[in-house]
């Protein structure tokens, strides 16, 4: 038992690092996916094919190659990076393609009806998307954003690659030194508690936007 305890303190640690990176991924890349989105349903055609290369370039390549660009990459062109750093601009940049073309479908799916009721009402473009069309896209986009987010729990584990102790690295090191499949069984329980708690986040947002 105490050995259990041990090794649970142990991938622990290694835990909080694999939080860091998930908690600053989520903070920073849902509002540059929105922000983006808004852009590729837009007028502006410089802006709309910009973003297309973006989302092009980030949804094409595989974020672990983006994450050794960032690293051994940059320095290269005189750009240093700690490995945090490097993993929390990847994987921001990375989440934030994928929830962009979420977003952007989501607001596509709203009928043009709706956009003309609001122009009727006498409201503008900006009352109209915070009033009536994002309330009703967020509601549409939950399910996909909510994979997206018990993937994100799954590819902090790529963060090992560039040398930071994450939880699964942590139980790498635990199991090659002791030789027991004990610290990977910790590791799968610490992540199905993490995507427990994010499926439960999402099941209350849904019913928070359910109204709509």
């Amino acid at each position: 038992m105490e050995y259990i305890i041990n090794t649970t303190l142990y991938i622990l640690k290694g835990t909080v690092v694999s939080l860091k990176i998930y908690a600053v991924t989520a903070i920073f890349s849902v509002p540059l996916a929105i922000f983006f989105a808004l852009g590729k349903v837009s007028k502006h055609k410089t802006l709309k094919m910009a973003l297309e290369a973006y989302t092009w370039v980030f949804r094409g390549t595989p974020l672990l190659l983006q994450l050794f660009f960032a690293y051994y990459g940059l320095p290269i062109l005189g750009i240093t990076m700690t490995p945090f750093m490097a993993a929390a601009v990847t994987f921001i940049v990375n989440y934030a393609a994928y929830m962009t073309e979420i977003f952007r479908a989501g607001i596509e799916s709203i009928d043009k009806g709706q956009y003309e009721a609001a122009h009727s009402l006498g409201m503008n473009y900006v009352q109209t998307m915070r009033r009536i069309v994002i309330p009703q896209a967020i509601r549409r986009v939950l399910p996909p954003t909510c994979n997206e987010a018990i993937t994100l729990v799954k590819d902090t584990a790529l963060v090992a690659a560039i040398g930071m102790a994450d939880l699964l690295r942590s139980a790498k090191e635990v199991l090659t030194r002791d030789f027991t499949i004990i610290p990977f069984v910790i590791a799968a329980l610490f992540y199905l508690a993490m995507s427990w708690v994010i499926v439960f986040i999402f099941k209350k947002i849904e019913q928070r936007y359910s109204v709509y």
